[in-house]
């Protein structure tokens, strides 16, 4: 049952059991009554209005989610792609390359420094791009905490 089915059952009992409302007793209870058929009216109101505040907040989400993919496109869904599911996009990591024949420096994704050739836009030049690990052995690179030997 309903909160105001159940206030209107106890009205019913009290009126079955023939309660005056002249004694002490039959006036508290019907006090009672009207506080409790009162606060089952408001929470009747409130759960009317949250359900209306509900719809309505589904209804800007859904506009939000339109406005996004407005803006964003297929940017925003590759993003969400990269996304590990800590709640924060990853940034798009860039290369910069330098030309071994012309000097030209090129900046590049990581999907195309890991699976292209690599040419340079200036002179046309392809070269390819060695990964190596520094062994710490090096002459002060940037790549390692190695100090310059002297």
């Amino acid at each position: 049952m309903k909160l105001n089915e159940r206030a209107a059952y106890l009205k019913g009992l009290m009126e079955g059991l023939e309660i005056s409302e002249e004694t002490k007793e039959g006036k508290v209870l019907k006090a009672m009554y009207e506080l409790l058929a009162e606060l089952c009216d408001t929470v009747t109101d409130l759960d009317d209005d949250l359900d209306q505040v509900y719809d309505e907040l589904d209804a800007m989400d859904e506009d939000m989610d339109e406005l996004e993919e407005y803006v964003y496109g297929d940017d925003m869904d590759d993003e969400e792609e990269d996304d590990e599911g800590d709640g924060e996009l990853e940034a798009e990591v860039e290369y910069e390359l330098t030309c071994p024949n012309c000097g030209a420096v090129t900046v590049v994704d990581e999907d195309t420094l890991f699976n292209e050739k690599i040419s340079c836009p200036n002179c046309g030049a392809e070269f390819d791009i060695e990964f190596t690990e520094c062994d710490g052995e090096c002459d002060g690179c940037t790549d390692c905490e190695a100090p310059e030997e002297e």
